[in-house]
């Protein structure tokens, strides 16, 4: 079975959400409609009975007090008849307690001299009934008079003397259920409108979260599939960058990034392989075609033939140990560390080369402080003095084969001093022409790499193999060291070696 894309997932999961969260929001509103339309409905019947609250005011007015509706029942039923209503636009009379404007020059017709004497209850079953038992009378301490005790979701209106004060309140309880055909039916209006409305809503939710899960999603995709290609090999793959977002663009980048570098490694890799056979080929041909003539009987086994081969056996072993040198910094390890005078092994490069040069045309000069001219008086560091010269041949070895006939190589030490009040030994090679290129720099110092003049190097030399540099790199910072390459004002190369100094 095909798996979904993320786009799929992504919009199947905002519909399951969505049609959720419409569920919840149905059965919400159907819950809030039938708890709010009671208390609605308490408040339309109650605001419909001021007739029945102007005569309970006109009975406290009559009475100064609700003891007569407390001790006899039948004067609530009395009161809360309709047909009984009496218009309060005659209420323009005394409203002295013993009379009252609704019933001028006569006494209230509700309050009887004989209670006895009042009329029965309603038949029940009469419309009026079923509002009579949700009423309920309070006085102004909402303690109850008459009727049924108010129940939450209840309507209340205040009842007021002449004077404004508050002397009751009518209360009108919430009807039970909806037991009307007219109360079901309005019901049922509401919540179709609420199904029909969240429908829409739904609808056009998911119109909205298709195009996002499109849009916002897209990217994803394709990083995923440059990511599947990546892991296959492909790499050059690249992700063409879309969308507006700032951060799948910055996401986008950055892969296109990972990948532009996984190539230039994987690039790096075979070069380096292949430099590396070029290199082993050229002395393993060497003792191929001496052992070959020997053989053949061209040449005699004797002790000069045994020697190149030796020279070529050893510049082998020599190159498969800078090789794994280079690969592996951590195997550079200067021991016995000691203390000694980096200048002396300067200077034992220098003589060492010195042949070379002259026979390269090329000049050496070399610039030391004056105090450091005699024996003994230059800095000391702790090192390793044979991991040491070896830094020095091979930058020497760096120069010679890189600077044109006639050129020379200025090579100046000095103590320096650093903010945070080390001194170090600093040495500078500065050769004459050619140079390097701003973009070659950072890379001279990686294994294997050669600029473009270094492919007018002759077979066989170790300076050659682009590894020497590699290899100082590792052991100067083995020492603790550090050696950076810049543009030299020579017009050449600079390389300059930085140790750090034993306090005297």
């Amino acid at each position: 079975m095909r798996r979904l894309s993320l786009q799929t997932k992504a919009f199947i999961a905002l519909t399951i959400l969505l049609a959720v969260m419409m569920a919840l929001f149905i059965g919400f509103s159907r819950l809030g409609l039938q708890r709010g339309l009671g208390p609605y409905v308490a408040e339309i019947e109650l605001a419909r009975m001021d007739w029945l609250a102007y005569r309970l005011q006109s009975v406290y007015q009559q009475s100064g007090s609700w003891k007569p509706i407390k001790d006899y029942p039948a004067l609530w039923r009395a009161i809360r008849r309709p047909l009984m209503n009496v218009q309060p636009e005659t209420n323009t009379g005394d409203t002295r307690p013993g009379g009252s404007s609704l019933f001028p020059g006569a006494k209230n017709p509700f309050i009887p001299d004989d209670p006895a004497s009042m009329p029965p209850p309603p038949p029940t079953g009469r419309p009026s009934d079923g509002l009579a038992r949700r009423l309920g009378l309070l006085d102004a301490k909402d303690e109850l008079i008459a009727g049924t005790a108010p129940v939450p979701g209840h309507a209340k209106t205040t009842l007021k003397d002449n004077g404004g004060r508050a002397i009751g309140y009518l209360v009108m309880n919430p009807p039970e259920g909806l037991e009307r055909e007219a109360d079901r039916a309005f019901l049922g209006k509401q919540l179709g409108f609420v199904i029909w409305t969240g429908a829409a809503g739904l609808l056009l939710a998911l119109l909205l979260s298709a195009w996002i899960a499109s849009r916002w999603l897209r990217p994803i995709g394709a990083l995923v599939d440059g990511a599947r290609n990546l892991a296959a090999g492909h790499l050059q793959t690249r992700v063409p960058e879309q969308g507006d977002s700032e951060e799948f663009s910055r996401l986008i980048h950055t892969f296109n990034d990972m990948a532009q570098q996984l190539d230039n490694m994987e690039t790096t890799r075979r070069q380096w392989i292949g430099d590396m056979a070029h290199e082993l080929r050229t002395p393993l041909a060497a003792m191929r075609a001496e052992i070959e003539a020997v053989q053949d009987g061209i040449r005699q086994f004797d002790d000069q033939t045994a020697a190149r081969l030796h020279r070529q056996l050893m510049r082998l072993i020599q190159l498969v140990g800078d090789l794994r040198e280079s690969v592996d910094s951590t195997s550079i390890v200067p021991a016995p560390m000691e203390s000694m005078q980096p200048i002396s092994q300067l200077n034992e490069a220098v003589t060492a080369l010195q042949t070379r040069f002259d026979q390269a045309g090329v000049e050496v000069r070399v610039k030391l402080p004056q105090e450091w001219s005699h024996a003994g008086t230059s800095p000391r560091i702790r090192g390793n003095a044979q991991q040491l010269q070896r830094v020095f041949l091979n930058l020497l070895e760096n120069s010679l084969r890189y600077t044109d006939r006639g050129g020379h190589l200025q090579i100046t030490a000095n103590a320096t001093r650093e903010r945070a009040g080390e001194q170090h030994l600093q040495i500078l090679f500065d050769d004459t022409k050619p140079g390097v290129t701003p973009q070659e720099l950072p890379h001279l110092f990686e294994r294997l790499y050669r600029t473009e003049s270094s492919r007018r190097r002759a077979s066989g030399d170790l300076g050659g193999s682009g590894l020497g540099l590699a290899i100082c790199r590792s052991i100067v910072q083995a020492h603790g060291g550090k050696i950076e390459a810049d543009h030299s004002p020579l017009g050449g190369l600079r390389i300059t070696l930085a140790l750090p100094l034993l306090e005297k």
